[in-house]
């Protein structure tokens, strides 16, 4: 079953629970699904017709989603509102179950470790060498952030 049909199956049978929290988390991945189908159709090409998502765009979606959700937590965090960071927090952790397995910073390090050996990379100026390499090969298991700051850490230590 292709991702879009789980997660529109998933939303009936929130409908049918009364679960409207996970019933909102759904319906808003779907409209980000769509907007992105739609953004991606040509416009000059009046024959143009939108097509479907492929799983791994509509993962890059669900990424998007729940980065905005953890950045708001943080914000909501800042501004003392707990009703606010509970919500994104319940959301998040719904975003989340679509979502593969994110690496622990342990298995991070180990990647990039070896990214560091393959590059040939010795300090902070080889930074620019490494971040492409080790962000394709991590791409949608880990967040960029993280990555971001072990590559730091490793090539200063």
């Amino acid at each position: 079953m292709a991702l879009k049909e789980q997660i529109s199956d998933d939303l009936k049978s929130a409908m049918r629970e009364s679960d409207s929290v996970r019933r909102d988390t759904l319906r808003s991945l779907l409209t980000a699904i769509n907007n992105t189908e739609v953004a991606r159709v040509n416009v000059k090409d009046e024959s143009a017709t939108r097509q479907p998502l492929a799983d791994a765009d509509i993962l890059d979606v669900f990424q998007k989603q729940a980065k905005q959700r953890r950045e708001s937590i943080v914000e909501y965090e800042k501004a003392k509102r707990s009703d606010l960071v509970e919500r994104e927090q319940a959301e998040l952790k719904i975003i989340e179950a679509y979502l593969p397995q994110q690496l622990s910073r342990d298995e991070i390090a180990t990647e990039v470790k070896t990214v560091i050996a393959e590059t040939g990379a010795t300090g902070p100026s080889d930074k620019n060498k490494v971040m492409p390499a080790i962000m394709a090969k991590l791409k949608g298991r880990a967040d960029g952030r993280l990555i971001n700051e072990v590559v730091t850490e490793l090539l200063t230590g």
